[in-house]
């Protein structure tokens, strides 16, 4: 059982991955959180879909006077360093991760990534509204 990790949460401003306009993250050391963070990222491409804000509520004007993934990045990855990263639906936030990194032509992350939604479905197939 792993109980030491770092728990990842993107949302995007639009259909392109790259696009963060949020992270969200949990630090949890020995099953015990240690950490939370959470900053509002000027996204790349700059502009919001309707769908997106919709599920997010997000807007543009709520980014706009936002730092960009890089300076948001340079503050958290020596926290995240070499943990595993966990997320609820783990392609979506990794392949987020590894647009927005390319997109700011910056290395790529070695982090093993783990899906929580996976699991719940492999371990409860049963459960409801398993998403």
């Amino acid at each position: 059982m792993m109980n030491t990790f770092v728990a990842l949460d993107f949302e995007t401003a639009n259909r392109y991955p790259s696009s963060v306009c949020s992270i969200g993250l949990v630090f949890v050391e020995d099953s015990q959180i240690t950490d939370t963070y959470y900053r509002l990222i000027k996204p790349y491409p700059n502009f919001y879909n309707y769908f997106n804000t919709q599920i997010h509520g997000i807007a543009r004007s709520d980014t706009e006077n936002e730092r960009i993934f890089p300076e948001i990045w340079d503050e958290v990855k020596p926290q995240i360093g070499d943990l595993p990263i966990v997320a609820h639906n783990s392609p979506f936030d990794e392949g987020c991760l590894r647009a927005v990194l390319s997109a700011y032509k910056l290395p790529l992350h070695t982090n093993k990534f783990l899906c929580t939604c996976r699991r719940v479905r492999k371990a409860l197939p049963n459960l409801p509204n398993q998403q």
